[in-house]
């Protein structure tokens, strides 16, 4: 069961290793872009370009009799969970080896939506995957088994993305395996210490609060960064930043000719939230303790741009 494109590699791994996957279940097609035509979601994709002859089932309700007894009939011994949507007790306690899903963090902390993009907005320098079997509250059932992948200063939530998504693939595997020869274990989560949750992102929480300290701000951008991605206003227009990095107090990089000082380790250019740019090569952000540098950014009603190749094209009044 699953729908994005997390989901796709654990799917290709299962089906390369000869199991014996008896039917896919994955979102309904829905309308996308401008045209509204209808869109399979990459799973879907994936199976009817790969694997053709296994069945797949797209319910609306999983609550849906028809669709609960189709889900019987096939009497499969273990379902596996991946980026899908939360299953009523009905559908996850059918098989008889029980459901267990892959999850993008070290449980029992970032439970919840959107795993990935909090380990990194919280400035974590480590996260992993962990597959555990399914009980009634959400992310809660006992881990079977847990993987580590650190966390660079530089990577941003595509990064990760894509390491846990190979990894968890693999760790879907492993797990299948254990199950197989019924030598497996199952840890209770430890709930003794303090637990971040994920919940999940909406566009409103993704603005860039400047009064934050200058590597909150970083790491904001960089836990929405490809998607959903943080966003701030410049010039009464909505702009996306992708990528952004922090001005270092030894940087070689040019300040804006405005006074500037430094005390304690802070860099100040102007009014929190301001900015400065020589309508070239840089664009500077003023925060609640240095300065950032946008790297990458897309201005609302124009294309995803580097910084060089918008300062070209769009004349910037500095708000020092």
């Amino acid at each position: 069961m699953g729908t994005p494109d997390f989901a796709v590699e654990s799917l290709r791994i299962l089906i390369e290793n000869k199991y014996n996957v008896v039917a896919v279940i994955t979102a309904p097609d829905k309308p996308v872009g401008r045209g509204q035509k209808l869109g399979m979601s990459p799973v879907k994709e994936y199976l009817l370009e790969n694997a053709p002859n296994i069945p797949i089932l797209q319910p609306e309700k999983l609550k849906n009799s028809e669709f609960l007894e189709e889900l019987r009939n096939y009497q499969a011994d273990l379902q596996i969970v991946v980026a899908f949507r939360m299953l009523p007790e009905v559908v996850w306690m059918m098989p008889n080896l029980g459901t267990f899903n892959l999850h993008g963090s070290l449980l029992p902390q970032y439970r919840g939506a959107a795993p990935i993009n909090w380990a990194i907005i919280n400035g974590e320098i480590e996260t992993g995957v962990t597959t555990f079997f399914l009980k009634q509250e959400i992310d809660t059932g006992s881990i079977i088994f847990q993987e580590k992948e650190p966390i660079s200063f530089t990577d941003n939530v595509g990064d990760v993305y894509n390491r846990l998504m190979h990894k968890g693939a693999r760790l879907v595997l492993k797990t299948v395996k254990s199950i197989e020869l019924g030598n497996y274990p199952q840890e209770p989560q430890d709930e003794s210490g303090e637990i971040h949750h994920a919940p999940k992102i909406f566009k409103e929480t993704c603005q860039i609060d400047w009064n934050q300290p200058v590597k909150k701000v970083h790491d904001f951008i960089r836990g929405l960064s490809p998607y959903p991605v943080a966003w701030t206003i410049l010039n009464e227009k909505t702009c996306r930043i992708y990528e952004a990095r922090i001005l270092e107090l030894d940087s070689e990089l040019p300040l804006f000719s405005v006074e500037n000082t430094e005390t304690n380790n802070q860099i100040s250019t102007g009014a929190v939230g301001s900015y400065t740019t020589d309508g070239k090569k840089f664009l500077h952000f003023q925060c609640a303790d240095g300065i950032l540098i946008i790297k990458n950014l897309q201005l609302e009603g124009k294309k995803r741009m580097e910084i060089e190749e918008f300062l070209r094209g769009y004349r910037l009044v500095n708000s020092i």
